[in-house]
């Protein structure tokens, strides 16, 4: 385990980044503290919860020096091509379907990945020990207008918005309350997703030379993967 071989090595301080989604599906008002108790919806989410609450366990069993970050959904420059942002952008460069879950109505609270790593930062070096930061965006917004503003940016018919099944354990909504990272740290977001995420838009187009790698190993991957299926 990563936790105890930073302890048995003097590790000084381990950082656990954590999620929004270790909290839940958020009602229609008011913002996830740190104190609002651990509720995850997903497999996925349920395993950052357990991993948060190892990490608190071993600050309260070893005193080890451990500080728990938790923040909304990134957005930037290299985010991997799976992720909504950029999945969105690839396939509305090829004039792709657009596959948006259930209504789109979903909400997230958007945070530039600059802002994000000062967080990191600031948590690293100036957080008390046990303790768990919230990290937001102040970028509340439905996952259908985020699609609908990178398709605009690009110049491009809503049309190719394609409504597809939820997914299992879709929560409704996320958001953040950073107050205690901005009162004790000083920390508070910069970026604004409105501008930011058109900056991002034409990040990916001038930077095909960075993803299309990448989606070209995944399809040749799962090339590999059917033809095992089918041979063995």
């Amino acid at each position: 385990m990563i936790l105890d071989l930073a302890r048995r090595h003097g590790v000084k301080r381990f950082v656990q980044i954590s999620t929004d989604e270790v909290y839940g599906s958020l009602g229609p008002e008011g913002r996830f503290t740190e104190t609002a108790p651990l509720d995850p919806s997903s497999p996925y989410s349920a395993s950052k919860a357990g991993a948060d609450l190892l990490v608190q366990a071993f600050h309260r069993t070893y005193g080890q020096d451990v500080v728990i970050v938790r923040s909304s959904n990134n957005y930037g420059p290299y985010q991997f091509p799976e992720k909504l942002i950029p999945l969105m952008i690839i396939k509305a460069l090829r004039d792709e379907p657009l596959p948006v879950y259930g209504d789109g109505l979903n909400v997230r609270d958007w945070i530039h990945v600059e802002d994000f790593c000062r967080a990191v930062f600031a948590v690293l070096l100036d957080g008390r020990p046990g303790e768990v930061y919230n990290v937001g965006g102040d970028g509340e917004m439905r996952n259908i207008d985020v699609v609908k503003l990178i398709l605009s940016r690009l110049g491009k018919p809503e049309s190719l918005i394609e409504y597809v099944a939820d997914r299992p354990g879709h929560d409704r909504r996320y958001a953040m309350d950073w107050t205690k990272i901005h009162r004790e740290l000083g920390w508070k977001p910069l970026r604004k997703p409105e501008e930011a995420i058109g900056e991002t838009v034409d990040w990916y187009v001038n930077n095909a030379d960075w993803w299309q790698p990448l989606l070209d190993r995944q399809t040749e991957l799962l090339e590999r993967a059917f033809r095992w299926r089918h041979t063995a």
